[in-house]
C-alpha cells in the first residue's frame, strides 16, 4: 500500500510551526470522542499522520480524513500486530515514527523539545524515551511509580518496532541507541468507568493467555524488553511483573496495593488515585 497523506491544513494548530519528519501512526478502534483531539496534537509537531483502524463502527475514519489524515484499515489480532503491518506494509516517507494511542495527547511541553531536539540528533540514535502521564478521572496520577513512566514512542524508520505481545508491549530499537527527553505523552481517555472496567478485565485475560502459553517463547526472543531489576523504567516493570508471577496467587493483589498506594505514595493523588489503585 502506498501512503498518500495530504497536507495537515485543515484547522491544524500547527500552520505557523515547523514540522518534522515524522510520522504518527494512531491506532484506532471506535474512537470517535478522542480522535480529533488526538491528531490536532499530534499535527502540531508531525508532517503526517497515519491511523491504523481495525474497522470503527462508529465515524472515527470520517472524522481523521477530514483532518487530513491517511487511513488504512486492518482486522485487530492485537496492537504490536497493528502497528508492526503498519510500519512494515504501509510506505511511510518519514525519517521518524511517533507511535501515539488515539486517547492520548503530546504535550506542549514535548512538542517544543522535539522542534529543538529532533533534527540535531546523532545518527547512532534510533529511538526516544518520553514520560507517560496518565490522567484519571480528570486528575494527573503523579504518584504511586506512575509518572514519569518512561517509553519509547519515537523510533527512526527501520531500526525499531513493537515487540510482538499480545499486552504491555513497547516500542524497541533494533540497533543504535536511545536518548530519553523530559516531556509528557499524556493518556486521557474520556470514556466513562464502566468501559475502563471492562478494559482491564480483558486486559487480565490476556495477560493471564500470554503467561500460560508464551512464558517460554517470550524469554528467547530477542526483539523484546529485558526483565532488569535496575533497567530503565520498562525494563523494571517488566522484572516485577515475573517477580509478581512467582508470587502466591492471592497475596498478589495485597502487595501490589500496599507497594503502589502506600510506599510509593498513591494516597498523594487523592480520590482518583484512590479509585485508580
Amino acid at each position: 500500500m502506498r501512503c498518500q497523506i495530504s497536507s495537515l491544513k485543515v484547522g491544524s494548530p500547527s500552520a505557523n510551526r515547523l514540522m518534522l519528519p515524522i510520522t504518527a501512526i494512531i491506532l484506532t478502534k471506535d474512537e470517535s470522542i478522542h480522535i480529533e483531539r488526538c491528531i490536532r496534537s499530534v499535527q502540531r509537531v508531525c508532517s503526517h499522520v497515519l491511523i491504523v483502524d481495525s474497522f470503527s463502527t462508529d465515524d472515527t475514519c470520517d472524522i481523521a480524513r477530514s483532518l487530513g489524515a491517511e487511513v488504512v484499515q486492518h482486522r485487530f489480532k492485537h496492537q504490536a500486530d497493528q502497528f508492526n503491518r503498519a510500519s512494515d506494509n504501509v510506505t511511510i516517507d518519514t525519517e521518524w515514527i511517533w507511535r501515539v494511542d488515539a486517547d492520548e495527547i503530546i504535550e506542549e511541553g514535548l512538542v517544543r523539545i522535539a522542534e529543538r531536539d529532533l533534527p540535531n540528533l546523532p545518527n547512532d540514535v534510533n529511538g526516544v524515551y518520553v514520560n507517560k502521564k496518565i490522567v484519571f478521572m480528570n486528575r494527573p496520577l503523579l504518584h504511586g511509580g506512575w509518572y514519569p513512566a518512561q517509553q519509547i514512542k519515537i523510533i527512526r524508520r527501520g531500526f525499531g518496532r513493537s515487540e510482538d505481545k499480545e499486552m504491555d508491549e513497547h516500542l524497541v530499537v533494533l540497533s543504535g541507541r536511545t536518548v530519553s527527553w523530559n516531556g509528557d505523552q499524556t493518556d486521557w481517555n474520556l470514556k466513562p468507568l464502566d468501559w475502563w472496567w471492562e478494559k482491564h478485565r480483558g486486559y487480565a485475560k490476556r495477560e493471564a493467555h500470554m503467561q500460560v502459553t508464551a512464558w517460554e517463547k517470550q524469554k528467547h526472543e530477542s526483539a523484546t524488553v529485558k526483565a532488569r531489576l535496575f533497567g530503565n523504567g520498562a525494563e523494571r516493570k517488566r522484572w516485577m511483573k515475573n517477580l509478581y508471577a512467582h508470587c502466591p496467587l492471592y497475596v498478589r493483589p495485597i502487595i501490589y496495593f500496599l507497594g503502589r498506594y502506600i510506599l510509593l505514595g498513591g494516597f498523594l493523588d487523592g480520590y482518583a488515585g484512590w479509585y485508580w489503585h
